[in-house]
């Protein structure tokens, strides 16, 4: 029974240094998330103002036949998806399968801040958990400057790994009301285009439908 026991303790504290590598590369991919996030509402700031502009001329005037991607000064997936638009026509069935492929890229994007939040708060759990054996070894022995640097190595990766957890938290949230966002406009646009009667329309340089 005791060489099962070593064996599971020796395993266990073993497994310290990957988990907090493992902690320590989520820290910094915290914190890409959050440069990139700053990025990304930058971006969607300056062409908030637009993108409202747009949606109102569409709702007034009709959905112009092309020429609206170059319009939308936004995310770079949200032109490219809109221009595929314009390149079906604004299809239905096409451009369903092209908003449908948008947002399949949109949930791709907010896995990644859902791994951290997963992952980030389960490696503070096993870098807190794996010195307390070690810590409670030094107290049985009297070592207390043994037991007090593994207390200290447990409380720094709880810490760490809850800063993980709420960034990756807070990311998913903005990103997935961004994508969601996106996604109604993409929709309304395209709802527009297929019940307009005559289709999307055409207008010259003056303004004017052809």
């Amino acid at each position: 029974m005791s060489v099962l026991t070593n064996t599971l303790y020796w395993l266990s504290t073993g497994m310290l240094v990957p988990v907090i590598v493992l902690l320590l590369l989520s820290f910094g991919w915290a914190l890409a998330l959050i440069g990139d996030l700053y990025g990304r509402f930058s971006r969607r700031l300056r062409a908030r103002a637009t993108t409202r502009m747009l949606a109102g001329e569409v709702q007034h005037d009709g959905l112009p036949r092309e020429g609206l991607a170059t319009k939308l000064h936004s995310d770079s997936n949200l032109r490219r998806t809109i221009e595929a638009l314009e390149t079906n026509n604004w299809h239905a069935v096409h451009g369903d399968k092209v908003i449908c492929d948008f947002e399949r890229g949109c949930r791709r994007g907010v896995e990644s801040a859902v791994l951290l939040t997963r992952v980030g708060p389960m490696l503070g759990l096993m870098g807190t958990l794996i010195p307390m054996g070690p810590a409670l070894v030094g107290l049985a022995a009297g070592d207390i400057a043994s037991m007090a640097s593994n207390m200290q190595v447990a409380f720094s990766t709880t810490v760490l790994g809850i800063f993980v957890g709420a960034v990756g938290f807070v990311v998913q949230l903005i990103r997935k009301r961004w994508y969601q966002s996106d996604s109604e406009l993409l929709r309304y646009l395209l709802e527009v285009a297929v019940r307009e009667p005559s289709g999307p329309i055409s207008r010259n340089k003056d303004g004017v439908a052809a």
